[in-house]
């Protein structure tokens, strides 16, 4: 007898409070990979669209999903277990600063913080 892989329907809020994605997702699949579906529904006509994996958070119950866990080790569950309720995850897109600025700001800072004594 085979075991039937538990399913759990979602859909994804994003910022403007469209929804995206409403489909029924395996409980095995992992994070990462719902993202990776997510960044390929993604509405092309938004002005915020995250262009990698790590730009987009699923939030769950005031919880930030992390990439390596499954859906299930992250326990996602409707609030009071209503039989075929939609569980909705809220989407943030957090672009990623480019290295070339982050390493002209750290040369700043040493700039900022150093000093020098000249002796006459």
């Amino acid at each position: 007898m085979s075991q039937r892989e538990e399913r759990i329907e979602l859909k994804f809020r994003i910022y403007d409070g469209t929804d995206i994605g409403h489909s029924s997702y395996a409980s095995s699949m992992t994070v990462a990979t719902l993202k990776k579906r997510l960044l390929s529904e993604w509405p092309q006509a938004k002005t915020v669209t995250p262009k990698t994996v790590n730009e987009v958070k699923l939030i769950h119950g005031g919880r930030v999903l992390e990439n390596s866990k499954t859906l299930a080790d992250s326990r996602i569950m409707s609030f009071g277990n209503l039989p075929g309720g939609v569980i909705t995850m809220h989407v943030v897109v957090q672009p990623t600063i480019a290295k070339e600025k982050k390493a002209k700001n750290q040369k700043d800072m040493q700039k900022m913080n150093s000093c020098s004594c000249t002796i006459l």
